[in-house]
């Protein structure tokens, strides 16, 4: 691997699928048999959301709902029950309608936000993670309602940008060049949105060049921070030395990587959203060439063979 600076404006594509991964164990035969009966409450063609106006499911929602999405959920509740798992993928389809997830949270909708570079989408580690890096510095706007918008629009775009068997994401902070101070109010609600609503989606959370008053700002967030993502969180981290990412997959500036990006919006904007609007469109046409119901696996939905968890004896082998 050259350790020559590489110069670019563009998001890469997910790398392919390495030749010696190895898939992560599937649920045991109880924790199936609760996975069944969360699949089979949503794949009733009957099925409506509770309390919701036009409660049938659209396509894009039958998407969402594959077997690895359900599972997330599930695991999230630390198989507690499937109605607790039915409950919490029930406020978060209803959520995403509220919010816009599939017409208007659009990317003409949070481009003033993007114009900066505050927000990148760029590169994977070592597992193929996508990686967001966060640069409060460039901070652009006073609109909270649209901040928020933004942050999770990228989350959905690095959704778009995972490669087949990844299910996670990794955030990078530089606080460095004299950060605007986080808004409190900002942070929780995008907090409260990450744990809620992208359950097993935080990979780590790097953050880097922390001011004494952003030190301060964590203290007073890490009591809002559930246990699990409190872990996640790694302060002034190496991220090559620790074996996170390689060089080539990392900014030379503030992470000590080989990229040496800089942020053109003219190019960088339309090949982030051209990038995951093609994913998306392969995505639906390969669910719907599968079948196009609640459950499919999202290998298979990605393009590659992987075992499909149907039965008991196929979970406990």
């Amino acid at each position: 691997m050259s350790e020559e600076t590489q110069k670019t404006s563009l998001p890469p594509p997910p790398p392919g699928v390495p030749a010696d991964y190895k898939q992560a164990d599937g649920p045991n035969p109880e924790q199936l048999k609760m996975y069944e009966k969360v699949l089979n409450h949503f794949s009733q063609p009957e099925y409506t959301l509770p309390g919701v106006e036009d409660g049938q499911l659209i396509d894009k929602e039958k998407l969402w709902l594959s077997q690895d999405c359900i599972l997330r959920f599930i695991r999230a509740t630390k198989w507690a029950s499937e109605d607790v798992a039915i409950k919490r993928l029930e406020d978060t389809l209803k959520w995403r309608r509220e919010f816009g997830v599939y017409d208007a949270l659009s990317a003409e909708l949070v481009e003033p936000e993007a114009v900066t570079g505050k927000m990148v989408l760029f590169g994977y580690d070592k597992e193929r993670r996508p990686g967001i890096y966060m640069i409060p510095s460039r901070q652009n706007t006073d609109e909270p309602t649209r901040q928020v918008q933004f942050t999770a629009w990228m989350l959905e775009r690095a959704v778009d940008s995972m490669g087949p068997g990844v299910e996670k994401l990794d955030l990078l902070i530089d606080f460095a060049e004299k950060a605007k101070n986080p808004s409190l109010g900002v942070a929780r609600t995008v907090l409260n949105i990450l744990q809620s609503h992208y359950p097993e989606r935080l990979g780590l959370a790097l953050i880097i060049n922390i001011p004494w008053v952003v030190t301060l700002f964590l203290k007073a967030m890490m009591p809002f921070v559930d246990p699990v993502t409190r872990v996640k969180v790694k302060i002034n981290p190496k991220a090559i030395e620790d074996g996170i990412f390689e060089p080539d997959m990392i900014f030379a500036r503030s992470w000590g990587g080989t990229v040496q990006f800089e942020y053109d919006h003219e190019q960088y904007w339309p090949a982030l959203v051209g990038m995951c609007d093609a994913r998306r469109e392969e995505q639906m046409a390969a669910w719907k060439e599968l079948g196009g119901t609640v459950g499919l696996n999202e290998w298979e939905i990605k393009g590659e063979s992987s075992p499909v968890i149907t039965d008991a004896e196929t979970a406990a082998a």
